[in-house]
Order: structure tokens, then sequence, then C-alpha cells
């Protein structure tokens, strides 16, 4: 996604927050892949932190188009909270609210 993407999903995008991160959705053509794109500010924490939170919710969202889902972009906002999530916790909020969302 280029930067112009990210503002205007964030702009126009519908929002849900759990407690690590706030999703910004926006629906597209179903027949289209689901994109996804990460912001995790420094306020998450250094850059090996950063890394990982950004590795972590990469992998959920690969498994959730693995599966089929289509149809949005997407933007996830790490909150500060989020590193010092596990991997099994922060998967569950993800897939909570984006599989929902996206699988259809």
């Amino acid at each position: 996604m280029k930067p112009s993407d990210f503002r205007a999903i964030v702009r126009r995008g519908r929002r849900t927050s759990t407690g690590s991160t706030l999703i910004y959705r926006v629906e597209r053509d179903p027949s289209d892949p689901a994109r996804f794109g990460f912001i995790v500010a420094k306020t998450v924490g250094n850059a090996v932190e950063r890394n990982l939170v950004r590795r972590r919710m990469r992998a959920v969202c690969r498994s959730i188009v693995d599966r089929g889902g289509s149809g949005s972009d997407v933007v996830v906002r790490a909150l500060p909270g989020s590193a010092q999530k596990d991997w099994t916790s922060l998967s569950a909020e993800m897939h909570a609210i984006l599989d929902p969302a996206l699988i259809r």
C-alpha cells in the first residue's frame, strides 16, 4: 500500500479496537484479496519489540488471507500494550475482530 492508501483508510475506515490494537477497515470489491498495512509507533517499544509486534501481526493477517480473506483494506495500528502480549493472546484478539469481517 502507498502512504495515501494508509491515510485514506485511517480517515474513512470503520474503526474497531482491541486491548492492544486499533483496526481500520474499508470495504473493496469482494473478489479482490484483503490488503493489510501496519503502523507500529515508537510508543510500542524499542526497535526489537516493534519488529516482533509487526511480525506477529503480519502472521495473523497472512493466515486470514490464506483462508480466503477478501474484499477489504485494513490498517492495523499497534497500541503500546501490544508489546506485552504473548503470541496466542494477540492472535486471538486480532482473529476475533478480523475473521468475521474478512472471511466470507
